[in-house]
């Protein structure tokens, strides 16, 4: 295991068996063929043919999209294809969240192979002279990576909330990060991946903070999604990061970033050119 290793499992695909997805003629997403096959139920919303699948162009309106496409997606969720309806709304956009052609319920994102966007929250505390991270641990129940360890806030980005309100809402529903706290998270870029799922595509966009917390801070979950947290020395992060597959897998790209930015992974390291360039996929 590597640094390197978590950035190119973070970017296994293929896509010998999807079909590119579009929207008014724009690449939106990547569709598994077998998917794609029950979307031919109906024609009336998406156009199948072998090599591709297109959004009727007579849905025109974001809101005939979004209306539509709902109609399918839940079918397939009453007949268990899609095994979730999550009640969170995510945009299908082929650029940024801001320009959505519609959206659709976050559980059926990767059926569609569509860009979902998220923030990732570092966590850390100066002490005694010693940096720290805030580490999570994701409940034994949670249905994506359970157990695994996590950044101390993780969450997806729903459409039409602004990126600060929904991280101050993550903040306080994972770790009881006061708004005011919140506020003084730092915007650090982005990591972005593209990898294949059982389920189907994922391109993702994760959000980057860093916030230092007081000394005396102790994070507690409001949403019983995480069930303990540590504090750990960054070289003792960086150590299982780099040794072992203990974290959930993107979380492992955003603690890779800040190990960069903190001087923790120098110019140095062999595999430093490759490590950095993974980090942020071409969009």
């Amino acid at each position: 295991m590597s640094y390197l290793d978590h950035i190119r499992n973070c970017n296994r695909y293929a896509l010998k068996d999807f079909r590119p997805f579009y929207v008014e003629g724009v690449q939106v997403g990547h569709i598994k063929s077998a998917f794609a096959e029950k979307l031919r139920c109906w024609p009336a919303i998406f156009r199948v043919s072998p090599t591709a699948v297109h959004l009727v162009s007579n849905l025109q309106s974001f809101e005939e999209r979004t209306q539509e496409v709902r109609v399918v997606l839940e079918a397939l969720v009453e007949e268990g294809i899609i095994p979730r309806w999550h009640g969170e709304e995510y945009a299908v956009t082929a650029s940024s969240r801001e320009r959505a052609l519609f959206v659709i319920d976050r559980g059926s994102a990767p059926y569609l192979g569509v860009r979902a966007f998220g923030q990732h929250l570092n966590g850390f505390v100066n002490q005694g002279g010693q940096l720290k991270m805030w580490i999570g641990r994701r409940s034994r129940d949670k249905w994506s990576a359970p157990g695994k360890l996590d950044n101390l806030v993780a969450g997806g980005v729903p459409h039409g909330v602004p990126l600060q309100e929904n991280l101050a809402k993550e903040c306080w529903e994972e770790a009881a990060i006061p708004v005011e706290m919140a506020s003084q998270a730092v915007p650090v870029g982005y990591i972005s991946y593209r990898f294949e799922t059982q389920e189907g595509f994922k391109p993702d966009v994760m959000y980057c903070y860093d916030l230092e917390l007081p000394p005396d801070f102790v994070p507690q979950c409001q949403d019983g999604e995480v069930e303990e947290f540590y504090l750990w020395p960054v070289e003792e992060v960086a150590a299982l990061v780099q040794e072992t597959d203990s974290f959930k897998r993107n979380c492992n790209l955003v603690i890779i970033d800040f190990l960069i930015r903190r001087g923790f992974i120098t110019p140095e390291h062999p595999d430093y050119l490759e490590i950095v360039a993974g980090l942020r996929v071409p969009l």
